[in-house]
């Protein structure tokens, strides 16, 4: 009986284990789009102060752009960042901004940045923010919004 118990344990830890893998796979290879609620509103908020403060001066206070910093938000903004990912984004943002100080702002600023270009482009918020680290978000896909 006592084999037989055991191997009963066995049978349901490898049943749990291949089914535990299974969920971190889908886990990690689903993808969002930005159509899915990837910040929240208060993330958006503390963005368009950040986004005053650090980028406005180049790319306007209505994000669309002057001279050659590129717009932020409407068609220019998805012509350029169409099929890549929030994590792309957050990058560029991250080590090239601002212009007088690239690498300066915080993971944290940057995603707050990044959700208000969201918002300003009319992506839903949802519930939780978005992340403050580029692999954290590389799986959030910017898309047009789907047909429908």
């Amino acid at each position: 009986m006592d084999g037989m118990i055991r191997h009963g344990l066995w049978i349901f830890g490898a049943a749990a284990l291949a089914l535990g893998g299974a969920v971190v796979v889908r886990a990690q290879t689903s993808e969002r789009s930005v159509w899915s609620g990837v910040y929240t509103a208060e993330q958006a908020e503390r963005g368009k102060v950040a986004y005053a403060e650090n980028c406005a001066a180049c790319h306007g206070d209505t994000l669309a752009g002057i001279d050659v910093a590129p717009a932020l938000v409407g068609g220019g903004f998805l012509n350029n960042w169409n099929n890549t990912s929030a994590g792309d984004l957050f990058s560029r943002i991250k080590t090239t901004m601002p212009l007088s100080a690239p690498g300066s702002l915080s993971g944290r600023t940057v995603a707050d940045i990044e959700a208000y270009v969201f918002q300003a482009n009319a992506f839903p918020a949802g519930t939780l923010p978005l992340p403050p680290s580029q692999p954290m978000a590389a799986g959030i896909k910017i898309v047009p919004k789907p047909a429908g």
